[in-house]
C-alpha cells in the first residue's frame, strides 16, 4: 500500500505556498501523482425592485476567474518542470465546497489542505474542514501553518479502540512505514488504563507485522483530552499526528469530539485524520 495520488486544496486569493511545499514534500516521498484543486462560490445578491446588480456580478466573476488562474499558476509553479504528472481541476459552484473536494477525492489516495485558523473562516473560498474529514472516504493531512517544511520522520498515532481510529491508523501505513520514530499514545482513565495499555501492545504488535517499530505510552486522563495529546505530541517531538476524526451529522452541521475539533482549530502540527 502506498499514496500513489494526492489531492491538493488549494484556497483561492491567498498564497498556498506553505501547502504547496508540503504537497511536494509527500509527492516526492511517494512518487505520487498530484492532482491540484480549487473551488470557489459566487457573490450571492438578493434582488430588489428590478436592480439587477449586473456590474457587481460581473465584477465578482472576473475577480474568481482571476483567483483561479492565479491558484493554478502557483501550483504549476510550486513543481516546476518535475517529471510528476500533475493534473488541475477548478470549479465555480454554489454547493458547499467541502462537498465538491469529496467528490474530487475519488481519484485520490490522500488529500491534503491547509488547516483553517478559527474566527478567519471565508465559506467562499474555504472549505469546513469538519465536513471534508466526515465525508471524505479519504485520509486528510492537514497542513499547520508552521514556518517550516513538513517533516514525517516523527509520528504520534492517537489511539482508542474505535472504528475511527482503526480507520486512521491503517489509511497511515504507508506514512508509517517510512517514519524514523513511531509512538502509539492514548489516554484513559485510572480504572482503564491496564486495559489501554493491552490495547496499544496489541496495536504496535499489528504494526510490527507491517515491519514498523512503534513503542507505547499510556497516559492518564485529566478531563481534557486534546491538551493530554498535544502534549505526549510536543514530548516526543511529532511531526504529525494520526488520529480518529470522531462526529455525525446533525442537519448538514457536524458536531464533533473534542480531539477532532481541536485538531482542526488549533492545528500546532500536521495531522492525518480518517473518519
Amino acid at each position: 500500500m502506498t499514496y500513489t495520488t494526492i489531492l491538493v486544496n488549494l484556497e483561492a486569493g491567498r498564497s498556498n505556498a506553505h501547502l504547496l511545499q508540503a504537497a511536494s514534500v509527500v509527492a516526492e516521498r511517494f512518487q505520487a501523482r498530484v492532482i491540484g484543486s480549487t473551488a470557489c462560490t459566487p457573490l450571492q445578491l438578493v434582488y430588489g425592485d428590478g436592480y439587477a446588480y449586473g456590474d457587481i456580478l460581473e465584477q465578482d466573476s472576473q475577480e474568481i476567474a482571476k483567483e483561479i488562474a492565479e491558484a493554478e499558476a502557483e501550483f504549476r509553479d510550486a513543481f516546476g518542470k518535475e517529471s510528476r504528472v500533475l493534473d488541475w481541476r477548478s470549479a465555480v459552484l454554489i454547493t458547499p465546497l467541502a462537498d465538491h473536494l469529496a467528490n474530487e477525492a475519488r481519484r485520490a489516495d490522500l488529500v491534503l489542505t491547509n488547516a483553517t485558523p478559527e474566527g478567519s473562516f471565508n465559506a467562499a473560498r474555504q472549505i469546513r474542514t469538519g465536513d471534508l474529514v466526515m465525508q471524505v472516504g479519504r485520509p486528510v493531512l492537514l497542513v499547520a501553518p508552521a514556518p517550516a517544511p513538513l517533516r514525517m520522520e516523527r509520528v504520534v498515532v492517537g489511539w482508542k479502540d474505535t472504528r475511527e481510529a482503526r480507520r486512521a491508523v491503517a489509511d497511515a501505513l504507508p506514512l508509517l512505514k517510512r517514519a524514523s520514530h513511531v509512538s502509539v499514545v492514548a489516554i484513559a482513565p485510572e480504572d482503564d488504563l491496564s486495559a489501554a495499555r493491552s490495547h496499544l501492545e496489541d496495536v504496535a504488535g499489528w504494526l510490527g507485522r507491517h515491519g514498523i517499530a512503534a513503542d507505547t505510552h499510556a497516559s492518564l486522563a485529566t478531563g481534557d483530552d486534546a491538551t493530554g495529546l498535544a502534549d505526549m505530541a510536543e514530548e516526543r517531538s511529532a511531526d504529525i499526528v494520526v488520529a480518529g476524526a470522531y462526529g455525525h451529522s446533525r442537519l448538514r452541521e457536524w458536531a464533533l469530539g473534542g480531539v477532532t475539533r481541536n485538531m482542526l482549530r488549533h492545528a500546532a502540527r500536521s495531522a492525518l485524520l480518517s473518519h
